[in-house]
């Protein structure tokens, strides 16, 4: 069933912010192909935002892990900011905090799954943070942005107290021997994008049974992210 398209009277607020001007998050909702359909005037998309909020989230992500951790050299913050950065974790904030639901979408959109669209999602989180940046300041956005990837810079945290958690197919590979005496086994399920822009889902099963599903560039970066989910599940 095709979810159906918000409508254009949704709240003014996201996460814990609320907009004295909705009309940037209305922006920052509202896909390309929303507007194309409709051709109405005065309407904008979302990709101006977008390319204003990747600015604002590398210069907050910078600062944050600069500050959190003074004793990484440049290239090992680099590395930090461009894993935080990334598609996967900005999609699964976007995801958390439900955007998908309130995209303006048009219809072609709408039949080809684009509100659980990993790259629309992520574009739409960056377009959120420029939207809250705008209507709010730096010192907004910056809130908004570390309370919207909390997880994220959480996992950062157990990474640099524990080098290597983060081989989470290792760390789920053992729990499973330990616990059912067998190798856990990735499957492919969906394969989407252009050849040099892939797109990969993952779900990893044990006993015919799907316990973590991953996503990524990558099939190795979806198996990861596949086991993590997995081991969460497990763990709770």
């Amino acid at each position: 069933m095709m979810t159906p398209a918000p409508s254009a009277d949704f709240s003014p607020a996201i996460s814990n912010y609320r907009f004295t001007d909705p009309s940037f998050l209305t922006e920052a909702l509202t896909h390309r192909s929303y507007v194309n359909e409709r051709r109405e005037s005065g309407r904008k998309h979302n990709e101006r935002l977008e390319f204003l909020g990747d600015a604002v989230l590398s210069l907050i992500m910078s600062d944050y892990l600069a500050r959190r951790y003074p004793e990484l050299s440049e290239g090992a913050l680099s590395k930090l900011k461009a894993r935080l950065v990334s598609e996967a974790p900005l999609a699964n904030a976007a995801r958390r905090m439900d955007l998908g639901a309130r995209l303006k979408l048009g219809r072609g959109e709408e039949l080809s799954n684009g509100r659980d669209k990993a790259s629309l999602l992520a574009d739409a989180f960056e377009a959120v943070i420029a939207a809250v940046y705008l209507d709010g300041g730096l010192d907004a956005s910056r809130s908004f942005t570390i309370e919207a990837l909390t997880d994220e810079l959480r996992r950062i945290d157990v990474r640099q107290e524990k080098p290597g958690s983060d081989d989470y197919k290792t760390r789920f590979q053992e729990w499973c021997q330990k616990r059912h005496e067998l190798l856990p086994r990735y499957v492919v399920v969906s394969e989407t994008g252009p050849d040099h822009h892939r797109f990969f889902e993952v779900e990893v099963h044990v006993n015919d049974e799907v316990l973590g599903i991953g996503r990524g560039h990558s099939k190795k970066e979806a198996e990861q992210e596949a086991a993590q989910r997995a081991l969460e599940h497990v763990e709770r």
